[in-house]
């Protein structure tokens, strides 16, 4: 047995076939042909000096040697492929992959882009919706766009950008027949999911006990994400507990109205999220720039209210 560090690209050919356990579909993967990759492991095996696997008539499976080998080669090649990624990151200028979620990219970053694109022809932007968490060090996501409350871990760099308030919102025709919030007691009410872990709770009891309203029937229309549940309110079919941050642009255009001065304003805040250091990247800094400015027509609807802060009417 040699002491002698193996080649890597027979390493690489080992650590494909012990994650498939199939020396064909390890060889689709590396784009090689089955044989090519069997010498790759029989060049690798002579190098150590033994059996890394026990070939079948149709399967392989791992000697008690190549157990012991392979979570160290599956974890240094996942270790090699995130350097290389940070390093083409450091000299990437042109691009930038942002992950945020599916309602925040619907109601306020999808409208708004244009802006951005305007001012910044020479950045590529790319966008995953979703609101899986990401490893940053471990993907191509240049930054997250998050909503909650922190504080994120110690190897990234966070800055909050946009509070977010909530407060009954409806259609045009609705704010006519409820003109006052004492007529809320028999509207239509529409729940949103997508706050349900905020504490304490963010939702219609909070905010009728914030305007002095007796307790009522709770019942109505949920909706898991934020963007569907404002969708409904545009139609007339309820009156939502808004979030300003994601209603705004409805606001704006008329399609919703905010009538009462009563809103609910949590401490949780969007932040945006990259890797330390990655914060004075050139597309980072104009895209972090860029939202900032955005969010002084969202300040702007919410001086419109009375900002009552959520912990006040908590019901513990």
């Amino acid at each position: 047995m040699s002491d002698r560090f193996p080649p890597l690209t027979a390493l690489r050919a080992f650590d494909a076939a012990a994650r498939h356990m199939s020396f064909q579909e390890a060889a689709s993967e590396l784009n090689v042909t089955p044989a090519a990759l069997s010498f790759q492991i029989k060049s690798l095996e002579e190098h150590f000096g033994g059996p890394l696997f026990i070939r079948r008539n149709r399967a392989v499976d791992l000697t008690e040697a190549g157990r012991a080998l392979a979570p160290g080669a599956r974890d240094g090649f996942t270790t090699l492929a995130a350097a290389w990624r940070s390093a083409r990151r450091v000299t990437d200028h042109a691009s930038l992959t942002i992950t945020t979620g599916p309602s925040f990219t619907a109601v306020w970053l999808a409208p708004r882009l244009f802006s951005f694109a305007q001012a910044n022809p020479d950045i590529e932007l790319r966008f995953s919706a979703s609101l899986t968490l990401v490893d940053l060090t471990r993907s191509e996501v240049d930054i997250a766009i998050r909503f909650g409350y922190g504080p994120d871990s110690p190897d990234v760099h966070a800055e909050s950008f946009l509070d977010d308030w909530v407060t009954p919102m409806m259609s045009p025709d609705l704010a006519q027949r409820y003109a006052s919030p004492t007529d809320l007691a028999d509207a239509s009410l529409i729940h949103q999911d997508d706050i349900r872990f905020l504490d304490p709770p963010c939702d219609w009891p909070a905010w009728f006990r914030a305007a002095g309203l007796p307790s009522r029937d709770w019942t109505g229309q949920r909706y898991s994400q934020a963007d569907h549940a404002i969708d409904a309110a545009i139609s007339g079919a309820g009156v939502i507990l808004g979030r300003g941050a994601l209603a705004a642009r409805a606001l704006e255009q008329g399609q919703l109205v905010a009538p009462y001065r009563t809103a609910l304003k949590t401490i949780a805040n969007y932040r945006i999220i990259c890797l330390k250091g990655a914060e004075h990247r050139p597309q980072i800094v104009a895209f972090r720039d860029w939202l900032t400015e955005q969010t002084n027509s969202v300040a702007d609807l919410a001086r419109k209210h009375d900002l009552i802060d959520l912990r006040d009417v908590s019901s513990d």
